[in-house]
């Protein structure tokens, strides 16, 4: 199949006027966030994977608020975890020392802390009541049935996929773009199965799907300024999808210890770990990522069991003045991140986007 030639067809769908999409980061967007890309010209976004369904129509009423251009909301389509007490309790019993050292208990058991999009049809009629503009599927897909009600209800679909079988999968469902997302990316990448994770580039898996599919591709994973989103351009997508550029905006919710690490040189040395959040995610080093690479740690909980020790961790450790155990996820090219409004930031993109097409005309003849 061969990509749609005119590369507005993206933008027109979404209502779009700029190449350049915030990612949902949940537990880091905000309504503030989304709304100020939006009116920008880019497409907000907001992550609610981590809400329940009241909390989503709340944020979603408060963008709106703020902005009447379109926004997305991301959803987390993971099979819901099965707990395994003996491993919950020896992943506790692993981490007491460290709760002790901040004058804290870790907790007696831990639990799921959220719900998949795969088992919350509150969740599923919320958006067919509030019909934002645009969702966006991470971790797999929802069922055909909720899919068809989605878009029954005018809203646009984005799946991510981290390789051309699960690019295969999102586009026989009848979304309307996929998100390629690289392995440079911060967080946790949209694997559908992490036992089958094909770890492969934003600019190769770009490209992989650009020429395999006729849906519009959004480029992610590593993307920090407009030489990288003329370089996506270049591949054959449509937009690029930008986190970890977004998360030192005042915007954002981010806590003081994770700002000062992303615009310093913590920001240099990223790395993967499941030990925060139960799932494969890149983050910065920091002292937990440390502990949970060391070589005598037991097995993790599944996510996102995990995640509710890892809170508890960080919320003990901050209190008293550490922050070395939060969730500091960065793409690979944090280092690049820089402390601007959402709205100029958006502006200062374009700026460079345009330039580096610029320049690059006369090296085309």
């Amino acid at each position: 199949m061969t990509h749609p030639t005119d590369n507005r067809t993206l933008l027109r769908l979404l209502g779009i006027e700029k190449p350049i999409i915030q990612a949902p980061m949940a537990g880091v967007s905000t309504p503030a966030l989304a709304a100020a890309v939006s009116n920008a010209g880019g497409l907000g976004s907001l992550g609610v994977g981590a809400m329940n369904a009241e909390g989503a129509r709340k944020v979603i009423k408060e963008t709106r608020a703020l902005t009447a251009k379109p926004f997305n909301i991301n959803v987390f389509c993971h099979s819901p975890a099965m707990s395994n007490e003996a491993v919950e309790s020896q992943w506790l019993k692993w981490l007491a020392p460290h709760f002790e050292k901040y004058g804290a208990t870790p907790p007696a058991s831990l639990w799921e802390i959220y719900t998949s999009f795969l088992a919350d049809p509150d969740m599923v009629e919320v958006f067919l009541e509030e019909k934002p503009a645009v969702v966006s599927f991470h971790f797999g897909l929802p069922t055909a049935e909720v899919i068809a009600d989605l878009k029954k209800a005018g809203i646009k679909l984005l799946g991510a996929a981290t390789n051309v079988h699960e690019a295969a999968q999102v586009a026989a469902a009848g979304v309307d773009a996929i998100v390629a997302q690289g392995i440079e990316a911060g967080g946790h990448r949209g694997v559908f199965d992490p036992a089958l994770d094909d770890r492969l580039g934003t600019f190769a898996l770009t490209r992989l799907l650009v020429k395999a599919f006729s849906l519009p591709v959004i480029a992610a994973g590593g993307i920090m300024d407009g030489a990288g989103i003329a370089a996506a351009l270049a591949l054959g997508a449509q937009a690029a999808q930008l986190g970890t550029a977004f998360v030192a905006c005042p915007e954002t919710s981010i806590d003081d210890g994770y700002r000062r690490a992303l615009l310093g040189d913590a920001a240099r040395r990223t790395t993967f770990t499941s030990g925060i959040s139960g799932r494969i995610a890149r983050s910065m080093v920091n002292k937990f990522t440390e502990l949970a690479s060391d070589a005598n740690a037991p097995k993790t909980p599944e996510y996102p069991i995990a995640y509710d020790a890892g809170k508890s961790l960080h919320a003990a450790a901050k209190a008293k003045g550490e922050f070395g155990y939060g969730a500091q996820w960065a793409g690979q090219a944090a280092a690049l991140a820089r402390s601007l409004p959402a709205a100029e930031l958006v502006a200062q993109l374009e700026r460079e986007l345009k330039e580096s097409v610029r320049e690059l005309q006369p090296l085309l003849g």
